[in-house]
């Protein structure tokens, strides 16, 4: 399938506590230096499903930009319509996690995406227009995702991002002409955040271990989470939402759930926020 994906591309910086992580003091562990952004992660995945995926993101981060645009060169993800900012906008994520993986908190500087607006979406409409479904997330303006839900001629999917980031999704509806979507993914307390969003199709709520709720005409579905040894939950969202697209928006609540799930748990079994055996994954759904 041709997807066009939307939204931040940045450097991860991840801190995992070797111990159980105590607060105010400085926690012996490792740290690890990484290509992330929940775009690019899902575009990430999406190719290593076999998707043709086009990455329409600003590369910020000063000396590591041009180097994330040709790692996604290399992956095999398009870029074609993308850019290099050139003013030294940043593009970080810096996350910490405990001895389990669980993430204790993270600081995200996005100031690249804050430039993608209505303007330049338009001048990539054709690439939008070309794909068969279209992810955004909610790192970019509200007026542009407001510009993507009027725009899209295709399923759009738009991912929250965070408690913090959500809030677009709702200001976006808002003050879009449309203001109905194909599908929405969010966690739980992204989803108390929205709740009165209600004009997406579909909506899909992680909740960690305890699985996966999917909303449509008025019934929810729950799945179960499957079983894993958890190593890191950075990441596991972009990958769930990767394989529900990837699933299609014709496929069933249940395939879409069987394929984000298993992408979710492919990707929390692994140390990095994207995992290589998501390509294996082709072969056995």
């Amino acid at each position: 399938m041709k997807i066009c994906v939307i939204g931040g591309a940045n450097v991860d910086i991840t801190a995992a506590s070797g111990t159980a992580f105590r607060p105010g003091d400085s926690n012996p562990g490792r740290v690890e230096v990484s290509w992330g952004g929940v775009g690019r992660n899902i575009a990430h995945n999406l190719a290593l499903l076999g998707d043709e995926v086009e990455l329409v993101t600003i590369f910020g981060g000063g000396l590591f930009a041009p180097v994330i645009a040709n790692a996604c060169r290399d992956l095999g993800i398009g870029i074609a319509h993308s850019e290099v900012a050139s003013d030294g906008t940043n593009s970080f994520f810096v996350s910490v996690n405990n001895a389990d993986g669980e993430l204790v908190g993270g600081v995200a500087d996005m100031t690249a995406t804050e430039h993608i607006t209505p303007a330049w979406l338009e001048a990539r409409k054709s690439a939008i227009e070309e794909s068969e479904a279209v992810v955004a997330d909610a790192n970019i303006p509200a007026v542009s995702l407001a510009w993507l839900i009027d725009n899209c001629t295709r399923p759009l999917y738009i991912d929250a991002v965070s408690v913090a980031k959500a809030a677009r999704v709702r200001e976006a509806v808002a003050i879009s002409a449309k203001k109905s979507f194909w599908a929405l993914k969010c966690n739980a307390l992204e989803n108390t955040e929205i709740a009165d969003v209600t004009c997406c199709t579909r909506r899909y709520v992680t909740a960690g271990a305890k699985g996966l709720t999917v909303e449509e005409g008025g019934r929810k579905y729950d799945f179960p989470a499957l079983p894993c040894v958890v190593r890191s939950v950075t990441g596991g969202g972009d990958a769930l939402l990767a394989g529900i697209v990837h699933s299609g928006p014709d496929a069933s609540v249940e395939d879409s759930a069987r394929w984000g799930l298993e992408c979710a748990r492919c990707a929390v079994e692994s140390p990095h926020a994207v995992s290589e055996k998501i390509r294996l994954l082709q072969n056995r759904l």
